[in-house]
């Protein structure tokens, strides 16, 4: 099979990759990429391929098992990212408990708070940045005070993780997470030392299982890192993506507006129509596997293009048009990918759509005439296939 050369796509690709998606989908449903860095790795373009690549455990997360070490493992330690049964299973199963739909939903007031006083100073301004005044400030402020992280930090995180998830640098990635490592290592230490204090990280200090487990230090900081990244950045671009494909959509804004129980509809839509995780993390063959007509051979590198599969017309009829009415929830069916699925399905989904509901709905309350401000001139996508959304988001009311 040959390879195909994304950076021939050019710069729409990153704009717009619906289109790029389908033409690979009508060729197939597994196809060899390169980005233009180099990188060389299968992607997995179609929904049902790609529901089940998800869950198939012949795609491992560890490097370790398929002869590599992992560069990121040896600086922030062992994490679910990384990991696989059993290992991954015992963290998850240790932090688990403090991200069920039950324990997120007392968060509302504070949330609902935090909201209200981001749009009391946004509001009388007139016009701005979405994402500066309330999608960014919402997510880190929520993760910030829900892990123990100072309020004073919260502006180098933000620059920490967009270099992370979204690099300009070849070195930038690594650069950040090691100094984010470094100040995780002393905020556990000041935690462990200090008075018993009632945010996530001191009560995963103190959890232990029913048979006496606990995480370990460097579990700790691994676990923290992926929660201060993942449950911030991911629900920014939730909250941009949705307030601008509505304003994109003035039927469906207007329908909304006209009925809020289409609210978590407008949540979901959202997710499948314009998800902000454009692709999954990486996984890795352990042994030849087959999708479709294509096999991928062992040892490779498997991204899986949720954001593809979500646009796929074989699930989705319409798939390119933003319905709010559309059924896209597991529970009425098979839905979207936004989240992933299997044992790696997102242990924050539930405060990300929270947040997302809160912010989407005390917006358009707050603002009536919430619209794209026309003289913004194109839109600053964040580079790479990972994360979906854009820099700015200006608007006016």
């Amino acid at each position: 099979m040959s390879v195909i050369e994304l950076e021939e796509y050019g710069p729409d690709f990153n704009t717009d990759p619906y289109p790029y998606y389908a033409k690979l989908r009508e060729a197939g449903p597994v196809h060899q990429v390169r980005t233009a860095d180099g990188n060389r790795f299968w992607l997995v373009v179609g929904y049902e391929e790609g529901r089940a690549a998800l869950a198939d455990p012949r795609l491992i997360k560890s490097l370790a098992a398929v002869g590599y070490e992992s560069a990121d493992e040896a600086i922030m330690g062992p994490h679910v990212l990384t990991l696989d049964p059993p290992d991954h299973t015992r963290l998850r199963k240790l932090v688990a408990p403090e991200f069920t739909a039950r324990r997120v939903e007392h968060l509302r007031p504070r949330i609902q708070r935090i909201t209200d006083d981001l749009l009391d100073a946004m509001v009388p301004a007139g016009h701005g940045d979405l994402v500066d005044a309330l999608a960014f400030p919402l997510p880190i402020t929520v993760i910030s005070e829900l892990l123990g992280v100072p309020h004073a930090d919260r502006d180098t995180f933000r620059a920490w993780t967009n270099e992370i998830v979204a690099p300009t640098t070849p070195t930038g990635p690594r650069d950040c997470t090691i100094e984010l490592c470094a100040y995780l290592d002393s905020l556990i230490e000041d935690k462990r030392a200090s008075r018993p204090a009632d945010d996530l990280l001191s009560t995963l200090l103190r959890t232990r299982a029913e048979d006496g487990d606990r995480l370990s230090a460097a579990e700790l900081r691994a676990w923290a890192y992926v929660l201060l990244i993942a449950g911030h950045e991911t629900t920014v671009n939730l909250i941009s993506n949705a307030v601008r494909s509505l304003l994109s959509h003035p039927a469906q804004l207007a329908a909304l507006r006209a009925d809020f129980s289409l609210l978590d509809g407008a949540i979901e839509e959202t997710l499948r129509y314009e998800g902000p995780v454009e692709t999954s993390t990486v996984r890795f063959t352990k042994e030849p596997v087959p999708y479709g007509d294509t096999v991928i051979p062992a040892r490779e590198t498997v991204l899986i293009g949720l954001a593809s599969a979500d646009r796929d017309p074989a699930r989705f009829p319409d798939p390119d048009t933003f319905d709010i009415r559309r059924s896209t929830t597991e529970g009425r069916g098979h839905g979207h990918l936004a989240f992933g699925h299997g044992i790696h399905f997102c242990i924050g989904a539930p405060l990300a759509r929270l947040e997302g509901r809160i912010a989407l709905r005390t917006l358009l309350e707050r603002c009536p005439e919430l619209a794209l401000d026309p003289a913004a001139g194109a839109y600053d996508w964040l580079p790479g296939m990972l994360i979906r959304g854009v820099r700015r988001l200006p608007v006016r009311w």
